[in-house]
Formats: C-alpha cells, structure tokens, sequence
C-alpha cells in the first residue's frame, strides 16, 4: 500500500509553518491551479508575484525546451560564454541609464546578499540602511535587512552595522552620511501591503545618497517585470538607482535573479580577492533562455496601459462595506479588511471558493491580489464574484 503523497509532504519536506496550505497540485495552465479530484482555482497571487506571465506560458515553455536540446548547466557562472546568459544581461542592462553590468543569480534573496557584498567592496564602508517592516528576503544578509524581531531574534547575531529608518520622511536624510555603503529602498512597499511610497521622499533619499556617495539600492524583486504597469516601477518613478535588484517575475516560473549595477563598480568583484563573488547555479542557460522569452511576453503586452486598465477594473468591481481600501499600485494590491482574523477568513474562504490568495508578511489583516498579468477581464470578473461571495460567506460565520 503506497503512502498518500500528504503524509509524506508531511513527513519529508521541511515546513515553513505550522499550517500549510496543503493544495495538491497536478497541473497548471493560464491563470489556473488544477488539484485532485477536479478542483480547479484561480491564481491571483502568481506564486507571490512570480508567474507574471501565467503558468506555463507557451513561449516560455518552448524557450525551456529549446535550450534544453542544446545544453543545460556547463560551467559556474561567468566562465564559460552562454547565449542565453550574455542576451538575458544585454536586455536587462537596457532597462536602465548607467547600469550595463549584470550579475544572475539564483533569487531575490541571492541578488540582495551581492548586492550588500557589492555595496560595502565598492564603497568601503560597512554601514547599511534599510526601512522597518521591509522584506528582502530571508538568507542571514537580507535577513539582517528586516527590523522585525519576531522574525531576526532566534538567527542573531546578524550582520553589524545594518540600521533601520522608522519611515520613509525627510528625517532620514541626516542620518545617510559618509561612512554610509548603501540605503535600500522599496517603490512600492510590498510586505506592509503593497502602499506606494512618495516619490518625493525617493527623490530626496536619491539625492542625499548622490551627495554623501552611498549606493542607492532598489529592490524590484516583486515589482519588476510589469507587475504595477511599468516594466520597472522605479522608472515611473523618475529613480535612476545605483544597484538594481530583479528577481520573482523574471523566470516565468523557473529561479532567477540579478544584481545589476555599473561595469565599474561590478568589477571590483572581481579582483582582491578574484572570485569575489561567485554562484554554481546563478544564471542557468536553461532559466536564462526561460527569462528572455519573459521579457519579450512583457514587453509584447503593453503593461504600460494594460495593467492600468485592469487595476481600474478591480477598483470598480470589488465594492462591499466590509472593505476598508484597496491599496497598492497595477496588479500588487492588497484588500484592507481592518482586522487580521476576518482577513484570514475571507482568505480561506476564497480557497474553498476557488480562488488562491493570500496575506502580507507585515499587513495579515489585508488580502493579497496578484494575479498573472496575463489574466483576462473574464477572469478577473470571475475571481473578483468569488471574493465579493467570499466576504459574504465570511461574515456569516
């Protein structure tokens, strides 16, 4: 008698938390999860912001395939010459003014950990800023990042000389000065609940950055790739950042990342000592070849006005008392329910209903939207009756 595939997901795999989800899955196409037994579900969180392009894109799927038949992993990153990796970083040193040298990785959390290893080689200096409440990822560097002590007490002592601003104000600005390596920001603060952040005050922090030659630091882990109408939210922006953090959206499913900055400050990672960086696995041809038929699917789908257009239609559709706002910007947005325990009820509510979402690390009392950006006005009717019905069925109870 074979063991059911739970008891040994149970038994076998690591768990991240005491409760897991559990949905069995056996395919998945579009905008579409499918489990056992027929059940089938809307996606609307993209496996957190990473299927921007839906599930199993076709182009992508062929792109796998391809490169497949002519080779997979040869050699540790930036030894060997590979198509599909030189083209990947000749588009992706496009996207921005100054920054023409690329660094892949393996996640958000690897092109963090470079990007710190970046800052304090360039710079020489050891003092790094980040925001409270930000999430960058959860290996010891990025780790250090975060403010939250529920989730940094049990690993320290983490990285010294890491700090921490209360808020994006203009009393930050004095405390960015000469001993500074970088300061990390978010566009979109995304693990609070996706709330925008002034542009103002990025401008400000880019600025102060300029004058005291700290490294400015954005990361678009979650935003990139089209997720909030703009290839890059930092381009609405207006932000022309020193190191550029990409991952999530970027694979169309399969594990990528990058660190992108200048030539000059990339190759001091190079000599004293030589291989002052380095990845086995970071920029695999075949999730290299995978992320340039993303970007050619993005840049085909106009998100400049598609997402725009979308987002206009949620806003409109999602209208019941029980909700307080909707926050966020494009495809990230984050349902305000005002409480975290009917937050979490409409949430599981929707999963049995038939529509995957989720929660914020930092904002467990709001609902996260963010389905592929491929995702029809059909579909995101649909999904959009479901919650309203959701909401319903969770106030009763």
């Amino acid at each position: 008698m074979s063991i059911p595939l739970r008891s040994l997901f149970l038994h076998h795999l690591a768990q991240t938390s005491p409760a897991p989800m559990g949905i069995e899955v056996e395919s998945s196409e579009g905008v579409y999860i499918h489990g056992k037994g027929g059940d089938r579900w809307i996606d609307l969180i993209s496996g957190i912001s990473v299927c921007n392009v839906g599930h199993r894109h076709p182009r992508v799927v062929e792109a796998i395939k391809a490169q497949v038949d002519r080779y997979m992993h040869v050699m540790v990153y930036g030894e060997y010459i590979q198509s599909p990796q030189v083209h990947l970083a000749e588009r992706l040193a496009s996207l921005m003014p100054g920054l023409d040298s690329v660094y892949l990785v393996n996640s958000g959390a690897e092109a963090i950990e470079g990007a710190i290893k970046l800052a304090r080689r360039a710079t020489g200096r050891k003092k790094l800023f980040s925001f409270r409440d930000a999430y960058h990822g959860s290996t010891t560097g990025a780790l250090s990042l975060m403010s939250s002590d529920y989730f940094t007490e049990p690993f320290k002592p983490l990285l010294p000389e890491v700090f921490h601003f209360e808020s994006y104000s203009e009393s930050v600005l004095e405390k960015i000065d000469t001993d500074t390596a970088a300061v990390f920001i978010e566009i979109i603060r995304a693990e609070v609940g996706a709330i925008p952040v002034e542009h103002t005050i990025l401008h400000a922090i880019q600025k102060r950055c300029r004058e005291t030659g700290a490294l400015l630091v954005v990361d678009e882990i979650q935003t990139g790739f089209g997720r909030t109408g703009p290839f890059l939210a930092s381009s609405a922006a207006g932000i022309e950042p020193d190191i550029l953090v990409l991952a999530k959206g970027m694979g169309g499913g399969l594990p990528i990342g990058a660190f992108i900055s200048s030539g000059k400050l990339m190759q001091t990672l190079s000599n004293e000592p030589v291989l002052g960086h380095i990845t086995t696995f970071g920029g695999n041809p075949v999730c290299c070849a995978a992320a340039l038929a993303v970007f050619d699917v993005v840049k085909e789908l106009d998100t400049d006005k598609m997402v725009p257009e979308k987002e206009a239609f949620i806003r409109k559709k999602l209208n019941h008392p029980a909700l307080r706002s909707i926050d966020g910007k494009g495809l990230l947005l984050a349902l305000d329910f005002g409480e975290e325990a009917l937050a979490q009820r409409i949430i599981k509510t929707c999963i049995r209903n038939g529509v995957l979402t989720d929660w914020f690390l930092f904002a467990p009392h709001k609902l996260r939207m963010a389905p592929p950006l491929t995702i029809t006005l059909e579909e995101l009717d649909s999904a959009c009756t479901i919650i309203l019905k959701s909401i319903d069925e969770a106030l009763e109870k």
